[in-house]
């Protein structure tokens, strides 16, 4: 049996509020529709408002058996806590049976990172004869350079830019505005991006204003330059280069604050230019500095 007309409006309208008021990616809102639709057809001819703590159990019981990841599992159950979160404060339920509902304790793993010999292989490889190749070199001297989340940047505008001061405003997780630093390379990247570059992108005729509002990365239409787009660059080269890593746009924001920190950064900067809203969030990253310090001192010193 398919979803009823109630059903279906009350799942668009939750994907609308993670669009414009969680502020969320288009990957987060696409990975959350396809849980909590996954969760309605289980629901079944049970109506939402009837649903109790019980039947969540039951769910989870449910989607045990097909041994999703830690992280899989904890992304539907978070997805499920957003939704009755949600529901609730829309006056569509009288009560919140998530509210006791917890995801399982993910395994703690150290993010991965690129060297900077490695980052510098990288960017060397992208060839910046043409216009597109010139765009990805300057994305991806950007995304090392700032820490930006692939989808921060993306959403980025000519609004958004105060080169002359080397920084940037972006909008991350939960509509927070935060600030970024350019390096003087990244910048003078982007500089060349924007007064030479950018027009010989898109095809001609296509729409290449520069106002506030514009899209600073476009693809050939004219248009923004999604956060997939980025990604497939990325995987191309590193297949290209035979990296013997898994690499995505994230590890270069892994790589970026792992550099600050075992450059001497402090802790609370680093979370200030990556948004992270507790410091809990960036404190992983002095584990990974750790270990290169481990690392280094195992390889080196002559009693170790």
């Amino acid at each position: 049996m398919g979803l009823s007309e109630i059903t279906k409006r009350y799942l668009k309208d939750f994907l609308i509020y993670l669009e414009v008021e969680k502020n969320f990616s288009a990957h987060t809102i696409r990975a959350y529709n396809s849980d909590i639709l996954s969760f309605l057809l289980w629901l079944d001819t049970t109506p939402i408002e009837q649903t109790d703590h019980t039947k969540l159990k039951d769910y989870l019981v449910f989607i045990q058996r097909f041994n999703y990841s830690k992280t899989t599992l904890s992304r539907k159950i978070a997805a499920i806590r957003t939704f009755y979160r949600f529901l609730y404060r829309e006056k569509i339920i009288e009560s919140n049976p998530a509210n006791s509902v917890h995801a399982p304790k993910k395994n703690k793993s150290l993010p991965k990172f690129l060297t900077g010999k490695e980052i510098e292989q990288i960017l060397n490889n992208i060839k910046i004869s043409t216009p597109a190749g010139y765009r990805n070199r300057t994305i991806l001297e950007l995304l090392y350079a700032t820490g930006m989340r692939i989808s921060e940047l993306s959403n980025l505008n000519f609004g958004n830019l105060n080169l002359e001061e080397n920084e940037i405003t972006v909008m991350g997780k939960g509509s927070k505005e935060r600030i970024v630093l350019v390096s003087q390379r990244a910048k003078d990247f982007l500089e060349k991006y924007i007064k030479t570059v950018r027009y010989m992108v898109a095809q001609e005729g296509s729409a290449t204003e520069e106002n506030e509002d514009s899209p600073v990365f476009i693809n050939k239409t004219g248009y923004r330059l999604q956060p997939q787009s980025i990604r497939t660059v990325l995987n191309d080269i590193v297949k290209k280069i035979e990296l013997p890593k898994k690499v995505t746009p994230h590890v270069f924001r892994h790589s970026f604050a792992t550099k600050l920190l075992e450059n001497g950064a402090d802790l609370r900067v680093v979370q200030e230019l990556l948004g992270h809203a507790s410091i809990s969030n960036t404190q992983i990253y002095t584990h990974v500095s750790t270990e290169r310090l481990k690392a280094v001192y195992d390889s080196t010193h002559p009693r170790a």
